[in-house]
């Protein structure tokens, strides 16, 4: 197991975040959407996973009153299967217990079997679908709760 860091996302880690969100996504964020985020979005909570003092991975999420909404996370490529995804996931999960987030919701791509599997290993269930949610290719995404956080 490789010795990751995760501590929350400031504007300063926004150029290493970018270079994992243009690898991990074919429609990424701009550097504004995150710095909006982070600096205009009172909701928001943001993370960093690093290895060697280099980002290599990020995750977030909005609370919205007393629910978490995991926004995304993402690793990079070269990181996958690490354990860098659980410990960006734990690391959300102990803020929504910290903020009194009682639970937590997402969407993830139909075909994206490796994060479904991430998530239901933490406590996430399916409950149902949104048909055509994703623009780039219209993929259905599926939705994802876990209770009793």
């Amino acid at each position: 197991m490789i010795n990751v860091e995760v501590a929350a996302m400031t504007p300063k880690d926004i150029e290493g975040v970018l270079i994992v969100e243009n690898l991990s996504f074919t429609i990424p964020w701009s550097r504004q959407a995150f710095d909006d985020e982070l600096t205009k979005n009172e909701f928001s909570r943001y993370v960093i996973a690093k290895v060697n003092g280099n980002i290599v991975g990020y995750g977030g999420m909005w609370k919205v009153c007393d629910e978490g909404h995991i926004t995304n996370i993402a690793v990079h490529p070269e990181f996958r299967g690490t354990g860098v995804g659980s410990k960006i996931l734990e690391k959300l999960i102990r803020i929504a217990k910290e903020e009194c987030i009682l639970r937590m919701t997402l969407e993830v791509r139909r075909t994206n079997i490796a994060a479904q599997g991430l998530y239901a290993k933490y406590g996430f269930q399916n409950s149902g679908f949104r048909k055509s949610y994703y623009s780039d290719n219209g993929e259905d995404a599926l939705i994802m709760w876990r209770d009793k956080i």
